[in-house]
Protein backbone atom coordinates (compact mmCIF):
# COMPACT_ATOMS: atom_id res chain seq x y z
CA UNK A 1 0.00 0.00 0.00
CA UNK A 2 2.76 2.51 0.69
CA UNK A 3 2.73 5.22 -1.97
CA UNK A 4 4.81 8.41 -2.06
CA UNK A 5 4.92 11.32 -4.46
CA UNK A 6 7.84 13.72 -4.67
CA UNK A 7 6.83 17.01 -6.28
CA UNK A 8 9.82 18.62 -7.98
CA UNK A 9 10.61 21.42 -10.37
CA UNK A 10 11.56 20.04 -13.75
CA UNK A 11 15.12 20.67 -14.84
CA UNK A 12 16.45 21.42 -11.35
CA UNK A 13 17.64 17.88 -10.56
CA UNK A 14 19.59 15.28 -12.53
CA UNK A 15 18.27 11.91 -13.64
CA UNK A 16 20.72 10.32 -11.20
CA UNK A 17 19.34 12.38 -8.30
CA UNK A 18 15.76 11.50 -9.20
CA UNK A 19 16.54 7.78 -9.54
CA UNK A 20 18.42 7.76 -6.25
CA UNK A 21 15.51 9.53 -4.52
CA UNK A 22 13.01 6.97 -5.87
CA UNK A 23 15.11 3.95 -4.88
CA UNK A 24 16.18 5.18 -1.46
CA UNK A 25 12.68 6.43 -0.62
CA UNK A 26 11.26 3.00 -1.52
CA UNK A 27 13.66 1.27 0.87
CA UNK A 28 13.02 3.88 3.56
CA UNK A 29 9.25 3.44 3.26
CA UNK A 30 9.61 -0.33 3.48
CA UNK A 31 11.78 -0.09 6.60
CA UNK A 32 9.71 2.48 8.48
CA UNK A 33 6.36 0.81 7.79
CA UNK A 34 7.78 -2.73 8.02
CA UNK A 35 6.14 -3.38 4.66
CA UNK A 36 7.39 -5.69 1.91
CA UNK A 37 9.39 -3.69 -0.64
CA UNK A 38 7.32 -5.11 -3.51
CA UNK A 39 4.28 -3.22 -2.16
CA UNK A 40 5.98 0.18 -2.18
CA UNK A 41 5.33 2.67 -5.00
CA UNK A 42 7.24 5.95 -5.34
CA UNK A 43 6.66 8.59 -8.00
CA UNK A 44 8.22 11.86 -9.03
CA UNK A 45 5.74 14.47 -10.19
CA UNK A 46 7.45 17.23 -12.14
CA UNK A 47 6.26 20.78 -12.68
CA UNK A 48 7.64 23.46 -14.94
CA UNK A 49 9.05 26.46 -13.08
CA UNK A 50 6.29 28.57 -14.68
CA UNK A 51 3.64 26.44 -12.93
CA UNK A 52 4.92 26.83 -9.35
CA UNK A 53 5.04 29.78 -6.97
CA UNK A 54 7.13 29.84 -3.81
CA UNK A 55 6.82 32.68 -1.30
CA UNK A 56 4.69 34.63 -3.75
CA UNK A 57 7.17 34.43 -6.62
CA UNK A 58 6.93 32.25 -9.70
CA UNK A 59 9.73 29.68 -9.52
CA UNK A 60 11.02 30.56 -13.00
CA UNK A 61 11.88 33.98 -11.56
CA UNK A 62 13.70 32.62 -8.48
CA UNK A 63 16.22 29.96 -7.58
CA UNK A 64 14.12 28.22 -4.91
CA UNK A 65 13.59 24.52 -5.63
CA UNK A 66 10.87 23.96 -2.97
CA UNK A 67 10.47 20.15 -3.04
CA UNK A 68 7.30 18.74 -1.52
CA UNK A 69 6.33 15.14 -0.71
CA UNK A 70 3.12 13.29 0.04
CA UNK A 71 3.15 9.87 1.65
CA UNK A 72 0.03 7.75 1.81
CA UNK A 73 -0.39 5.28 4.67
CA UNK A 74 -3.30 3.22 5.91
CA UNK A 75 -5.06 4.82 8.86
CA UNK A 76 -4.05 3.50 12.24
CA UNK A 77 -0.29 3.78 11.84
CA UNK A 78 1.29 5.08 15.06
CA UNK A 79 2.11 8.80 15.18
CA UNK A 80 5.79 8.04 15.87
CA UNK A 81 5.96 5.94 12.70
CA UNK A 82 4.38 8.70 10.59
CA UNK A 83 6.76 11.28 12.07
CA UNK A 84 9.77 9.04 11.40
CA UNK A 85 8.67 8.63 7.78
CA UNK A 86 8.33 12.41 7.34
CA UNK A 87 11.73 13.02 8.95
CA UNK A 88 13.47 10.38 6.86
CA UNK A 89 11.87 11.59 3.61
CA UNK A 90 12.99 15.13 4.47
CA UNK A 91 16.51 13.85 5.21
CA UNK A 92 16.55 12.03 1.86
CA UNK A 93 15.45 15.11 -0.08
CA UNK A 94 18.10 17.25 1.64
CA UNK A 95 20.83 14.64 1.10
CA UNK A 96 19.97 13.51 -2.42
CA UNK A 97 18.77 16.78 -3.95
CA UNK A 98 21.08 19.08 -1.99
CA UNK A 99 18.40 21.56 -0.96
CA UNK A 100 18.17 23.39 2.37
CA UNK A 101 16.01 21.59 4.95
CA UNK A 102 14.01 24.79 5.48
CA UNK A 103 12.49 24.64 1.95
CA UNK A 104 11.24 21.03 2.17
CA UNK A 105 7.55 20.48 2.86
CA UNK A 106 5.68 17.24 3.26
CA UNK A 107 2.43 15.62 4.25
CA UNK A 108 1.36 12.19 5.46
CA UNK A 109 -2.09 11.23 4.22
CA UNK A 110 -3.96 8.57 6.18
CA UNK A 111 -6.43 6.49 4.18
CA UNK A 112 -9.12 4.30 5.67
CA UNK A 113 -8.36 0.68 4.64
CA UNK A 114 -11.92 0.42 3.32
CA UNK A 115 -11.07 3.19 0.83
CA UNK A 116 -7.77 1.77 -0.47
CA UNK A 117 -7.77 -1.00 -3.05
CA UNK A 118 -5.23 -3.66 -3.93
CA UNK A 119 -5.98 -5.64 -7.07
CA UNK A 120 -9.59 -4.47 -6.91
CA UNK A 121 -10.09 -5.54 -3.28
CA UNK A 122 -10.24 -3.25 -0.26
CA UNK A 123 -7.13 -3.20 1.90
CA UNK A 124 -9.40 -3.97 4.86
CA UNK A 125 -10.39 -7.26 3.24
CA UNK A 126 -6.87 -8.07 2.07
CA UNK A 127 -5.55 -7.40 5.59
CA UNK A 128 -8.19 -9.64 7.14
CA UNK A 129 -7.30 -12.44 4.70
CA UNK A 130 -3.56 -12.07 5.43
CA UNK A 131 -4.13 -12.14 9.20
CA UNK A 132 -6.33 -15.24 8.88
CA UNK A 133 -3.72 -16.97 6.69
CA UNK A 134 -0.95 -16.23 9.21
CA UNK A 135 -3.10 -17.53 12.08
CA UNK A 136 -3.91 -20.66 10.11
CA UNK A 137 -0.25 -21.36 9.29
CA UNK A 138 0.71 -20.92 12.96
CA UNK A 139 -1.98 -23.33 14.14
CA UNK A 140 -0.88 -25.99 11.65
CA UNK A 141 2.71 -25.98 12.96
Amino acid sequence: MPVAHFHLLDGRFTVEQRHRLLVEASHCYSEVLDSPLERVRTFIVRYTADDVAVAGAVASESSTAAPYFTAIVLAGRPRAQREELATRFTDLIVDVLGVPRSVVRGRIIEVDPANWFIGGHSAAGVRADEIAARASSRSSI
